[in-house]
């Protein structure tokens, strides 16, 4: 007989027949465009990857969730799978209506049946399902920054699923990994989740794993949206297949799971396990401090590096999966192997290399150990981190109109061109504006769609290995995090504050700009009649008055060299 984990489970989506039909009629309907999280969530309600759900979360199994991880049947779910939209769309929404959900492309991939239209108490979500409403929290973050104000609840009828252009092979559903099983005769599988790529420790914690649990492996690791910072998982993936073939031939296999991690601790490990089970393991490596986030705002652990091990095991009858504790292995000098951290004699050496090291490592091109890592994915990590002498960065100037900015970062410019090996580009506020933001105004509104434009070039050219050097006058603190944020997803971000007084500007101003704003000709104007609200703590501060430009541009070179982003 087909032991019960293999058996196919429920998908949400319709014939092939249906959905030519639906996606027509579909096309009448109010439309909402997912965005990526959400593309994640209704990929894995479509496949049944989030069995037993339905659809997004409707009011009354949200406030069973948040309360104590039930559903309103009693079901185990403990993270609220919500579709959040703004105040825009859901004055146009009311229950009773179907809605259209698309990708960013525009792509119909299923229809909602709304039952339910609420605001949430976000404060309190982040309390229940986070532990603290703490914004250094990535998930809470999101709460509070991205995530709409509204949410949206009901049912959902699958058309077809999201498309994935990378790793197609690598790519199953539930149902997929319940048939590869059957077909190979696995029993009894042990998932390993990760968002990071595998060292050797990790290579021998998970064959151990799988060889006690007497389990073969499935190494499930997340290839959605994980914490902001981590390696990307085109590099993590290819790390992956670098060191399966570490592993005893026919006893592992490699699936990649699209699902938006939310970073939540216990909660995660508990939902991680559910979603496991749906996809056919019977057992699951729960880490020390498994899906935690790091610090909180306190410099603190948000958990308990043990609580996740004990909230899974309180649950584990109702997850339906048995949790195989992770192991510290740790790398045993005078007998050249790696062992359990616990069983180590008294005397022993232990080497070990952390993250930050192993960070440090990369960025400065030094060598990495074999015992710490297989070569072939120190290869790999090496081709997507250079050193940072060889990585893209951006400088970004702020200071008042008539500060310097504009002057410094084109003698800045110069003398990066002369260093060469990288390509250089200036965006400056005054050039940006007339090619890339003509049609803008200087309301709040205008002036923060032309900062993230300028972040959104400067990281492109970060991503792509080149220098950018933007010299806005960029007034709010909020826009510039932004942008700091989009490009410190690819590379250095170096915020430098040219701190010339007002008056000072003034006395410069050749344009009289100052005069006609004093005067009410211009309105909104920086440092007259809108705030400027100075960096707290940029990487450079600059004082302009009595220096010689050439001098004020040499203290970004020597702080570049000092990041590492220039050879000395």
């Amino acid at each position: 007989m087909t032991a019960t984990n293999l058996v196919p489970i429920p998908e949400l989506y319709v014939s092939a027949e249906s959905a030519v039909k639906l996606k027509l009629e579909a096309t009448d309907l109010v439309s909402w465009d997912l965005t990526p999280r959400q593309i994640c969530d209704l990929e894995l309600l479509m496949n049944g990857g989030f069995n037993p759900l339905k659809g997004f979360l409707g009011k009354a199994d949200y406030d069973g969730v948040i309360k104590d991880m039930r559903l309103a049947d009693g079901s185990l779910w403990p993270m609220p799978i919500t579709l959040d939209v703004s105040e825009a769309f859901a004055g146009k929404v009311e229950p009773g209506q179907d809605i259209a959900l698309r990708d960013q492309e525009g792509v119909i991939l299923a229809i909602m049946s709304v039952t339910d239209k609420w605001t949430p108490e976000k404060s309190l979500e982040a309390e229940a399902v986070f532990g603290a409403d703490d914004l250094a929290h990535p998930a809470v973050n999101y709460l509070h920054h991205k995530a709409g104000p509204i949410y949206l609840g009901g049912p959902i009828t699958g058309i077809q699923q999201p498309t994935h252009y990378d790793f197609r092979g690598l790519r199953n559903t539930p149902n997929e990994l319940r048939a590869l099983f059957r077909k190979l005769g696995w029993r009894r599988i042990v998932a390993f989740q990760t968002r990071n790529p595998l060292h050797r420790a990790h290579q021998e914690l998970t064959f151990r794993a799988a060889r006690e649990a007497q389990a073969n492996l499935l190494i499930h690791p997340v290839v959605g949206m994980t914490k902001p910072g981590d390696i990307d998982h085109f590099t993590r993936v290819r790390c992956y297949e670098a060191v399966l073939p570490q592993y005893p031939a026919s006893t592992t296999a490699l699936s990649l799971l699209n699902l938006a991690m939310r970073m939540g601790g216990p909660r995660e490990a508990v939902w991680h396990g559910l979603i496991r089970r749906n996809h056919g393991c019977t057992h699951l490596i729960v880490g020390r401090d498994h899906a935690g986030p790091g610090k909180n705002s306190q410099g603190k652990d948000f958990y308990d590096p043990y609580g996740a091990q004990d909230l899974f095991r309180q649950h584990e009858a109702d997850i339906g999966v048995e949790m195989v504790d992770f192991k510290q292995m740790v790398y045993v000098q005078e007998k050249a192997q790696y062992e359990p951290r616990d069983e180590v004699e008294e005397g022993q050496t232990i080497l070990d290399i952390s993250g930050t090291e192993l960070r440090r490592r990369l960025q400065e091109g030094l060598e990495i150990p074999d015992w710490f890592s297989f070569p072939t994915v120190v290869e790999e990590l090496r081709k997507s981190k250079p050193p940072r002498a060889a990585q893209g960065f951006t400088v970004f100037f702020t200071g008042f109109s008539g500060s310097g900015k504009s002057t410094i970062a084109n003698a800045l410019m110069v003398k990066l061109m002369e260093m060469g090996g990288r390509p250089v580009t200036l965006l400056d506020g005054d050039v940006v504006r007339k090619h890339l933001s003509s049609e803008l105004g200087f309301s709040k509104e205008h002036r923060d769609i032309n900062i993230r434009r300028i972040g959104y070039v400067a990281s492109e050219i970060t991503k792509n290995g080149g220098i950018a050097i933007c010299a806005p006058i960029a007034p709010y603190a909020a826009t510039r995090a932004a942008v700091r944020e989009m490009i410190e997803a690819y590379g250095a971000f170096l915020e430098v504050h040219v701190a010339t007084s007002i008056e000072e500007c003034e006395r410069r101003d050749r344009k009289g700009l100052y005069k006609l704003a004093r005067e009410g000709k211009i309105k909104e104007f920086t440092g007259i009649s809108d705030p400027y609200e100075e960096p707290a703590k940029p990487e450079l501060k600059l004082e302009t008055e009595g220096n010689e430009i050439d001098y004020s541009a040499q203290q970004v070179i020597l702080k570049l060299e000092n990041m590492g982003l220039i050879k000395a």
